[in-house]
């Protein structure tokens, strides 16, 4: 009887971790795309190998890549981050572009030759994944 009822409370706890954990998606694919020809002279590179990164943490999980720009993570937890880590890492490629050249408000710029790197660590009971972002942020002179 007390066994039992041990077998079951297990069976709820590790139903209960299961439905309620965390998961989260993170690519950068768009639905809409907008080609810019830069085969005419009216751009300058203003800023080469600009670097922006981001990192979320998660204990009781697993994160993987699929290859390209998409990285999963299923866990129970996040302990560290906010799960945004393709958003905030081209927000902080855009802070550390500022920083070194100033507002970008008013300019008409464009990210090129844009470059993701994943960074992912499993361990038994914890995961993190760290995305880099690079690119050279160009400005257009017409």
């Amino acid at each position: 009887m007390i066994r039992r009822l041990y077998l079951n409370l297990i069976s709820l706890s590790l139903s209960v971790l299961v439905l309620y954990g965390c998961t989260t998606t993170g690519s950068f694919i768009s639905s809409n795309r907008t080609d810019v020809q830069l085969s005419k002279g009216n751009y300058n590179i203003v800023a080469p190998n600009v670097h922006g990164e981001s990192e979320a943490a998660y204990v009781f999980g697993l994160s993987y890549s699929t290859g390209g720009i998409t990285t999963n993570t299923i866990a129970i937890a996040r302990v560290d981050g906010t799960g945004l880590i393709y958003q905030e890492a081209l927000k902080n490629l855009w802070t550390n572009y500022e920083a070194e050249h100033g507002k970008i408000n008013g300019k008409k710029l464009a990210l090129v030759n844009v470059r993701y790197d994943n960074d992912i660590l499993n361990l038994i009971f914890y995961t993190s994944v760290k995305v880099s972002v690079r690119a050279d942020v160009i400005e257009f002179t017409d």
